[in-house]
């Protein structure tokens, strides 16, 4: 074991996030809910965020009977107006927020010629304008720390492209650019921005295709395999740390060398 290595071998002092606070967004299931209980690994206290607060609830017993810290807020990130109000709650009960996951996101695929405008809309909304409206919400409190970490969920086909996700795809290149843009602005301030672009990973949804639709994606993936949703949150993990302090306006691939860019 290393000088650096806590007792129990989770966390090193330049990867501890001890004494930090964080928002997750998303954090009810999937990623987001890996991300949380990831960062609440590493010492911090985590807010987890989302629509379903049972859900959260139940996210928010595990990681403390874990000896985790964290608490449940709702939040619908198409919504500005809950936006506000999840993050007045989050800072008026914890003080601060120091690291923010924009993870929240929602599909509505379908060919471009015949998606409706709605639906390009309500992506667009949730994934890109939600993210941009929550840092705004919050980065006023790590520039009064001058420190801070903004981690955005973004998306191999944000790189990509992909038939039939042209909201998606461009929500999610978005958050790429809104990545930089907010890495620059901020930097002076000792806030970092990235951004997260995972594969394929690993879900429910993945286990409900058929053997032939499995083979034919993993020919696409050098590594041959799923990632999982903790692949994607020891990269977040990584991300906001301090040993990752001079990592900013990048974008992190975790995709098994599915886009090398």
């Amino acid at each position: 074991m290393s000088e650096q290595e806590t007792k129990d071998g989770r966390a090193t002092a330049a990867t501890s996030l001890t004494g930090r606070i964080a928002l997750v967004t998303g954090a009810s299931q999937g990623i987001g809910r890996a991300c949380a209980i990831e960062l609440a690994k590493t010492g911090a206290t985590v807010a987890l965020a989302a629509r379903s607060v049972e859900k959260l609830e139940a996210v928010a017993a595990e990681i403390t009977a874990a000896g985790g810290s964290a608490k449940a807020y709702a939040l619908d990130v198409s919504s500005e107006e809950s936006i506000k109000s999840c993050a007045k709650a989050v800072l008026a009960d914890l003080g601060k927020v120091e690291i923010l996951v924009n993870n929240a996101g929602i599909t509505k695929d379908g060919l471009a010629l015949r998606m409706k405008l709605s639906d390009f809309e309500d992506v667009i909304r949730t994934n890109l304008t939600g993210a941009f409206l929550l840092t705004q919400a919050v980065i006023s409190s790590m520039m009064k720390g001058r420190w801070g970490r903004v981690i955005n969920i973004t998306s191999v086909v944000g790189e990509t492209g992909a038939a039939g996700q042209a909201n998606y795809a461009a929500s999610k290149a978005g958050m790429i650019g809104l990545t930089k843009s907010l890495a620059r602005e901020f930097a002076s301030r000792g806030i970092t921005v990235n951004a997260i672009a995972p594969g394929f990973i690993q879900t429910a949804m993945t286990e409900e295709l058929t053997d032939a639709q499995k083979a034919a994606i993993l020919t696409q993936i050098p590594l041959a395999r799923y990632g999982h949703d903790a692949d994607i949150a020891a990269a977040v993990a990584f991300l906001a740390s301090d040993g990752a302090g001079y990592i900013t306006g990048h974008t992190l691939d975790v995709n098994g060398g599915m886009y090398m860019g």
